[in-house]
């Protein structure tokens, strides 16, 4: 069966029993080979998904802010060995000085996080107890870990951590007098072509942006109805989460990033490079690197590099395979949507489906 024909299929099936909304597009040395939209945009309206449909991309935006961190090291701002709290003057918070930039980037800082998602805390719960819409700034996430005991000393471990990217958004803030959202827009999404990107306010009426909403289901596993997630995050986004992007716009990201048109060649490199082993799994080690994640195999061989997101209403991955020169984007307004997709599309690369 044509790999297009047996993946639409797939994927209309996923759509047909609401486990899928949203895009998923592949594409190889920057020549699309697959391409689709499903389900709604608007469930309320019946306003369907389009290839133009923007997505909330929850943690995928690490990697934007990443690459800004990245531009600032080639600037001579900074450096992957300076202080997060000498350089933001932050003394006398629960942050140790000796986290670099470099820990923030790599999720070995230890610190506190306002969610600790490897322990299982939701990041919506966060938002029970304070209002989302008074964090709109940088500096407002503070409160919510500057004062957190750490998990283990910088460099000691290797933790997953939200907060880490709100720093180093605060690092690009002071080192370029600007807002961390005009330096991405400036200098990630203008310079990568990402025309359709953006942060766009989930309080306010914006075309083409695809509505996170998660199904409520009863006793038997039925859909009942369906909860919207504008209570779940921060009504804009921020350096660890929630940029908007087209599926596009997500690979054109990725090919500036690997070719080199957004940093110097010695960054670029070492953002192509895993830097340290976060788990082992079976047959294959994961591995941390300056914003995405690494498999590598037993080989010692990159299979790909990736970033996802997942929140309520919310899921988003784009995986980059360097020998294949194949990315993969799944964007979904659904936090279980993207998951499947993305191990089917897996399956298919490594069966050499698209070479």
């Amino acid at each position: 069966m044509d790999a297009v024909v047996e993946l639409d299929r797939y994927l209309r099936e996923r759509e047909s029993s609401e486990a899928f909304s949203g895009v998923v597009r592949v594409t190889v040395g920057g020549e699309e080979r697959f391409a689709a939209a499903y389900g709604f945009a608007s469930r309320a309206c019946r306003i369907p998904n389009t290839l133009e449909t923007r997505f909330d991309t929850a943690s995928v935006t690490k990697l934007f802010t990443a690459v800004a961190t990245l531009q600032q090291v080639d600037a001579g701002a900074f450096d992957l060995d300076t202080s997060a709290i000498d350089y933001l003057g932050l003394e006398g918070t629960a942050i140790s000085p000796g986290v670099a930039v470099g820990h923030l980037l790599t999720h070995t800082s230890g610190i506190g996080d306002d969610a600790d998602e490897e322990a299982g805390e939701s990041y919506e719960d966060v938002w029970r107890w304070r209002p989302n819409y008074s964090v709109l700034e940088t500096a407002d996430f503070l409160p919510q870990f500057a004062h957190r005991a750490a998990n283990f000393a910088p460099g000691a471990g290797c933790r997953y951590n939200n907060c880490g990217y709100v720093l180093l958004g605060l690092m690009i803030e002071r080192a370029t007098g600007q807002s961390y959202r005009d330096v991405v827009r400036e200098r990630i999404f203008r310079a990568a072509g990402m025309v359709d990107s953006g942060f766009l306010r989930m309080d306010r009426v914006t075309e083409r942006l695809a509505e996170g909403a998660d199904p409520i289901l009863d006793e038997a596993g039925a859909i009942i109805g369906w909860k919207r997630n504008i209570y779940s995050f921060p009504p804009i986004g921020s350096p660890d989460s929630g940029a908007h992007v087209t599926a596009a716009d997500l690979e054109r990201f990725m090919r500036a990033a690997t070719s080199g048109r957004l940093l110097s060649v010695e960054l670029t490199a070492a953002f192509l490079t895993a830097q340290v082993v976060w788990r082992v799994r079976d047959g294959w080690t994961q591995h941390w690197g300056l914003g995405p994640w690494f498999r590598i195999d037993d080989a010692g061989e990159i299979v790909f590099l990736q970033k996802e997101g997942i929140n309520a209403g919310v899921s988003a991955v784009v995986r980059h395979y360097p020998a294949r020169d194949l990315t993969l984007v799944v964007l979904s307004n659904l936090e279980d949507g993207a998951w499947q997709p993305l191990e089917t599309v897996h399956e298919m690369v490594v069966r050499g489906t698209f070479d």
